[in-house]
C-alpha cells in the first residue's frame, strides 16, 4: 500500500470515529445537576408558594430571567429576578393571585466547569391540571450547535496535540526534522486547527449555552456576554497565546532550521565564524525549549481553567495536574503522529531520533498514568460510580484504549531496538546512467533518449517528463524505505498506534462533555434518599388502603361533565387491579362509550403503559394484571369519550409504590 492511501485511510478513520461518537452522544450532559427544589417536582401544594427555589450539585452561573415559572395557560408568573440564597440554592419570586393547576418551572444556567445546564419540572397548586406550556424544541448544549461545538472541541484537542507534540518532536528528538516539509506541515496543520477551532468555539459559545440556535452564532450581544465569562476568557487567552505560538513556530522552522543546515554543511558545531554560530545555536537550543514550554503550558492551562479541573474538590491541585496530563498527551500522541509522517514521507529520519522519541513516549505514559489515576479518583470517587455512570463507563473504555496503545507501543519499542542493532546498509554508489536504467520502469526508455533541446520539447511534453521523473523518484524512494525490514515493521506498528490514538482522542472529547461520575452518583444517591424519605413519611397512609384518585372531566358536549373515580389496588409495585367508576354531576354512575388509562413515570422514562379496562356494570370498568415495575411519582392519564366527537384526557400525579 502506498503512502497516500494509508494517510487517506487514517483520515477516513478519524472522520468515521468522530462522527460515530458525536452522533451517538446525547446532547451535552450537564456537569451540575438539579438535586432538589421547593416545591418538589410533581408535588401538589394547597396554597401557591411565594417563591420557587432550585438547588444544584455545585454553584452555577445564573442570570435574571434564567428561571421561568409558567402557569397552566403558559403565562409567565415569576418576577425574573434570581436570588442566590447561599450555597448552591437559587430562588425566583412569584406574583400574587396565582390560579390553581399545574405550573412549569424551566431553568437554564451554566455550570462551574462552563457546560450548559437546562431542564424543567412541574408542580401543582390545589390539584393537577392540563397545561398549555410548550417548551422549546432546541435546548442549550444540544441540536446542531451542540454537535458543531463538539466537533470544534475535538479539533482543538487534535490541533493542540499536533502543534505541541510535533514541535517537541523536532526540538527533543529530531532537530533536522525542522527542514522536512511533511513535519512542517504537521505542525502548521495543528496551529491552524487549534486556532480555527478556538475561534469557532468562541463564536458558538453564546448559542451553545443559551438558545442552541444556529442563527445566534453571530449574535454580537451574546458574544459580548461570553467574553465576560470564564470560558470566554479562556478562549480569548488561548487565541492570544496562539499568536505567540505562531512566532515561536516560525523561529523553530526558520532560523533554527537554517542554523542546523549550516552546521551540517560546514561539518560540525565548532566551525563557522570562530564559533559565533555555535554560540548562537547553543542559545537557540537553550531558549527555544524554554519559550516553547511556557507557551505550551499556557495553552494547556486554558483548558484547565475553564473545565472539569476548575471545579469540584481540590481545584488548586487538579488544575496543574490537568496541565501536565494535557502536555503528556500532546507529547505522546502529537509526537507519534509526527513520527508516523516522518517514517512515511521523510525517509532520512535517523534511528537515534526514533530511539529518543521512544524515551519521550515512555516518560509521557508514566506521567499520564500518575495524573490519570488522580483525575479518575477525583471525578469518579467510588466503584459504583465507575461502573454505574456514563462517565465511569467511558473512563473504562479510555483506560482500555490506553492499554492497547501501550501494548502496541511496546511492539514499536521492539522494532526500534532492532533498528538500532541492525542499521540499514548504505546503498552502493551507482553511476547515474546505470541507476537510471535500473530504476526506470519498462516502457519509459524512449522518452529518456529523446532530444531535450528547447525547440524540440513542447510545454505539454515538458510537463509529462517532469511527472514521469517524479514518479521514478518516488518509486526509488519507496524501494529504499521498504528494503529495510526493521523500518517497515516500525512504520506499521506506529500506524497502528496512530489509529488507536485517533479513537482515544475521540473518547476523551466525549468524556469532557459528560457529567463526572462523582456528581452523577451523588445526584442518584440523593434522589434515592429523597424517595426513601417520601415513602417513609407517606407509606402508612398509602398502604392502609388502595390508591384512589378523583378526576373531574368535561368533554364539552352534551352530558359531557362528570367525575372518574380511579382505584389502583393494592397501589404498590407489581401486580395491580384498576377499577374505574364514572359518575354524573349528581353522583350517579352512568355509561360512556369509552374510557382508557395510561401510566407514565417521567423521571425514569417509563411509559406510557396503556390500560384498556372492560365494562363490568353501569359506569364501572375494571382491568386486572396491571404491572407497576418501579416505585415513583406516576402520571395517571385517563381519557374519557362521551360521544363520537367529544373526548378529553385528565391527568394526575400519584406516588405509587
Amino acid at each position: 500500500m502506498t503512502t497516500a492511501p494509508r494517510l487517506r485511510h487514517l483520515v477516513l478513520l478519524f472522520l468515521a470515529v468522530t462522527g460515530a461518537l458525536l452522533a451517538g452522544a446525547a446532547p451535552a450532559s450537564a456537569h451540575a445537576a438539579l438535586t432538589g427544589s421547593d416545591p418538589e417536582q410533581g408535588a401538589v401544594v394547597q396554597a401557591a408558594p411565594r417563591q420557587v427555589s432550585l438547588t444544584f450539585s455545585e454553584e452555577v452561573a445564573i442570570s435574571d430571567g434564567a428561571v421561568r415559572v409558567l402557569d397552566p395557560s403558559g403565562k409567565r408568573v415569576d418576577t425574573t429576578t434570581v436570588t442566590h440564597k447561599g450555597g448552591t440554592t437559587y430562588s425566583v419570586g412569584l406574583g400574587t393571585g396565582l390560579p390553581d393547576g399545574t405550573f412549569t418551572v424551566a431553568y437554564q444556567v451554566v455550570s462551574a466547569d462552563s457546560h450548559p445546564v437546562s431542564g424543567a419540572f412541574t408542580f401543582s397548586v390545589g390539584a393537577p391540571s392540563k397545561t398549555a406550556v410548550a417548551l422549546p424544541s432546541r435546548s442549550a448544549g444540544g441540536g446542531t450547535v451542540g454537535a458543531l461545538y463538539g466537533v470544534a472541541r475535538y479539533l482543538a484537542y487534535a490541533g493542540f496535540a499536533l502543534l505541541v507534540g510535533g514541535t517537541a518532536f523536532v526540538l527533543a528528538c529530531w532537530p533536522r526534522g525542522a527542514g522536512a516539509g511533511p513535519v512542517r506541515r504537521i505542525v502548521a496543520t495543528g496551529w491552524v486547527a487549534l486556532t480555527g477551532a478556538s475561534l469557532a468555539m468562541l463564536l458558538m459559545r453564546g448559542a451553545y449555552t443559551t438558545t442552541g440556535s444556529v442563527g445566534d452564532i453571530f449574535d454580537m450581544a451574546l458574544l459580548g456576554q461570553v467574553l465576560q465569562t470564564k470560558a470566554g476568557a479562556a478562549l480569548t487567552t488561548r487565541l492570544l497565546l496562539l499568536a505567540a505560538a505562531a512566532l515561536f513556530v516560525a523561529v523553530v522552522f526558520g532560523s533554527y532550521v537554517k542554523r542546523i543546515e549550516r552546521a551540517r554543511d560546514e561539518g560540525g558545531p565548532a566551525q563557522a565564524d570562530g564559533g559565533r554560530d555555535a554560540g548562537g545555536r547553543r542559545e537557540l537550543t537553550l531558549w527555544l525549549p524554554l519559550g516553547g514550554g511556557l507557551v505550551a503550558v499556557g495553552l494547556a492551562a486554558t483548558w484547565a481553567m475553564a473545565e472539569h479541573a476548575s471545579t469540584g474538590i481540590q481545584p488548586w491541585l487538579a488544575m496543574p495536574v490537568d496541565v501536565l496530563h494535557l502536555l503528556a498527551v500532546a507529547a505522546w500522541l502529537g509526537g507519534l503522529t509526527t513520527l508516523l509522517v516522518a517514517l512515511y514521507r521523510a525517509p532520512g529520519i535517523e534511528g537515534s531520533a526514533v530511539r529518543r522519541f521512544s524515551t519521550v513516549a515512555f516518560s509521557s505514559v508514566a506521567v499520564l498514568a500518575a495524573t490519570g489515576l488522580y483525575q479518575s479518583w477525583r471525578q469518579v470517587g467510588s466503584w459504583s460510580a465507575l461502573t454505574g455512570t456514563a462517565y465511569g463507563q467511558l473512563l473504562l473504555v479510555k483506560v482500555g484504549l490506553v492499554a492497547v496503545l501501550v501494548g502496541i507501543g511496546w511492539i514499536s519499542r521492539t522494532w526500534t531496538r532492532r533498528l538500532a542493532e541492525h542499521p540499514a546498509p548504505a546503498r552502493a554508489a551507482v553511476p547515474a546512467g546505470v541507476a537510471a536504467a535500473r530504476d526506470e520502469p519498462a516502457g519509459t526508455g524512449d522518452w529518456a533518449a529523446e532530444p531535450t533541446r528547447p525547440e524540440d520539447v513542447t510545454p505539454e511534453r515538458a510537463t509529462q517528463l517532469a511527472r514521469q521523473r517524479a514518479a521514478l523518484a518516488a518509486a526509488r524512494e519507496k524501494r529504499a524505505r521498504d528494503a529495510d525490514p526493521q523500518r517497515l515493521g516500525l512504520r506499521r506498528s506506529v500506524l497502528a498506534e496512530a489509529c488507536v490514538a485517533v479513537v482515544l482522542l475521540a473518547v476523551t472529547t466525549v468524556l469532557t462533555d459528560t457529567e463526572p461520575g462523582r456528581t452523577a452518583q451523588e445526584v442518584k444517591d440523593g434522589t434515592a434518599a429523597s424517595r426513601t424519605q417520601a415513602r417513609a413519611e407517606g407509606q402508612t397512609r398509602q398502604r392502609s388502603a388502595p390508591l384512589s384518585l378523583k378526576l373531574p372531566f368535561d368533554t364539552g358536549g352534551a352530558h359531557g361533565k362528570g367525575i372518574v373515580r380511579l382505584t389502583l389496588d393494592p397501589g404498590r409495585t407489581g401486580d395491580n387491579t384498576v377499577h374505574l367508576t364514572v359518575e354524573n354531576p349528581g353522583g350517579k354512575p352512568f355509561d360512556i362509550p369509552e374510557v382508557k388509562v395510561a401510566l407514565t413515570l417521567p423521571e425514569r422514562k417509563i411509559g406510557p403503559l396503556h390500560v384498556v379496562p372492560h365494562r363490568i356494570a353501569t359506569g364501572h370498568w375494571s382491568a386486572r394484571g396491571v404491572q407497576i415495575p418501579v416505585a415513583g411519582a406516576w402520571k395517571v392519564a385517563v381519557t374519557v369519550r362521551t360521544s363520537d366527537f367529544d373526548e378529553v384526557t385528565v391527568i394526575k400525579t400519584a406516588q405509587i409504590g
